[in-house]
């Protein structure tokens, strides 16, 4: 094929642009529409749900300073209120209003509501926060001359004197019986409450709404009342002496409501297809529960077990009248009297020696960390773990698939 020369070339590309003007919405009259989108190659940024923006950030923190200046001139300049209480209600109510108040200017109607009520939450953690670690704080402190002597917790206050010195006696006895106390309340009450739970969410039926009802009622059963009823029923008509058995039954009544509460509640969250898997393999429906609902509810059934412990663990006035008093290790809980970290504090703080009263305090202090420990002991039991042997509803399922 000849090339072509210059002057062919000019003529080729004058043709090819004549024919791309005449083709193009210009050439026939028509109107071109810019584009509206970012250019090609980037895109436009998004803001992330639940991130505030910097104008947000700097109008609550704007409406924060504002309302403490604001605070500070009424209540210690213009009204006759005097003291922290006072100046933290009148900051707070002083937030939400200077926040809604700069986010009206800017904002729709609903934008400034959802402002008030997120203010409003978050006042709410707030608050609660504050009340938590002011109270833990306040405990560890007021206890604090008393929890780095070593007796405290290697000895009992046997033969020790309400104004003994603090390196003389010490929590052995209270917390050997906390432990024990608790012990055979959730031998007692985890059983009963978990059965109750499964009757109520696997079986049904007139009498699954009956023992709901009882539950529900037991849930608001004061704690004397609990008190009462163990020593009426088992120390004053069965005879049995105060001792830490009666005290553990009394803790099993007021931790019982609450375990099957929440355990049922647990047990609701399960998937129901899981079930139905299960029987439609083959299994009964107690394998069902044993080896699919309970294992799968198994992370919930402990946090229920950490509120019935919680509920358990602070009471003092079962105990006051269902175990009595012992200033010496006792470790048989069917003989004797036994003492407990809830009534030991009881007995100190309540005394006015002041001594006393601190060892009270670093009790309470120990107990809290107890209370503690026992929640982390709880989740770690709980934790899901992976079994060597396959599950029944595994097992179950590859022998359906091989009969096929």
């Amino acid at each position: 094929m000849p090339e072509l020369s210059t002057v062919d070339e000019t003529a080729v590309l004058t043709v090819e642009s004549v024919r791309l003007t005449q083709s193009s919405p210009e050439s026939r009259g028509g109107t071109v529409i810019p584009a509206s989108g970012p250019p090609s190659g980037t895109s436009a940024p998004r803001r992330r749900i639940g991130v505030a923006t910097a104008e947000e950030r700097l109008i609550r923190y704007g409406s924060v300073a504002a309302a403490l200046s604001l605070a500070w001139i009424i209540t210690q300049r213009l009204l006759p209120w005097p003291g922290v209480l006072p100046f933290v209600l009148v900051t707070a109510v002083l937030v939400v209003l200077v926040d809604a108040t700069l986010v009206a200017v800017t904002a729709r109607r609903t934008d400034v509501t959802d402002r008030v009520v997120s203010d409003l939450v978050h006042l709410g953690a707030l608050t609660l926060g504050v009340a938590l670690l002011s109270t833990i704080a306040f405990t560890f402190w007021r206890g604090l001359e008393a929890l780095p002597h070593p007796n405290q917790y290697t000895s009992d206050m046997a033969g020790v004197g309400p104004r003994a010195p603090l390196d003389q006696g010490g929590l052995l006895h209270a917390i050997v019986g906390t432990l024990i106390e608790i012990a055979i309340a959730v031998a007692i009450s985890v059983p009963l409450g978990v059965g109750a739970a499964i009757f109520m969410t696997e079986v049904g039926g007139r009498l699954a709404r009956i023992v709901r009802t009882i539950v529900e009622a037991m849930t608001a059963l004061p704690s004397i009342v609990a008190g009462l009823f163990i020593y009426t029923a088992a120390i004053v008509s069965l005879g049995m002496p105060k001792s830490g058995l009666a005290a553990a039954l009394a803790l099993s009544v007021m931790m019982l409501p609450i375990i099957a509460r929440a355990s049922v509640v647990v047990l609701r969250v399960v998937p129901g297809s899981l079930r139905e898997a299960s029987l439609a393999l083959g299994a009964s429906q107690w394998k069902t529960v044993w080896h699919v609902v309970l294992p799968t509810a198994r992370p919930g059934l402990a946090t229920a077990l950490i509120l019935g412990i919680a509920r358990g663990v602070g009471e003092t006035s079962p105990v006051l009248l269902t175990s009595g008093a012992a200033s010496f290790v006792v470790l048989d809980p069917t003989n004797g009297v036994m003492n407990s970290l809830p009534l030991y504090i009881y007995q100190a703080v309540r005394s006015g020696e002041p001594g006393l009263i601190v060892r009270g305090f670093g009790a309470a202090s120990v107990l809290m960390a107890l209370v503690l420990v026992l929640f982390v002991v709880a989740r770690r039991l709980a934790r899901q773990r992976v079994s060597r042997r396959p599950s029944l509803f595994r097992r179950l399922f590859d022998t359906a698939k091989e009969t096929r």
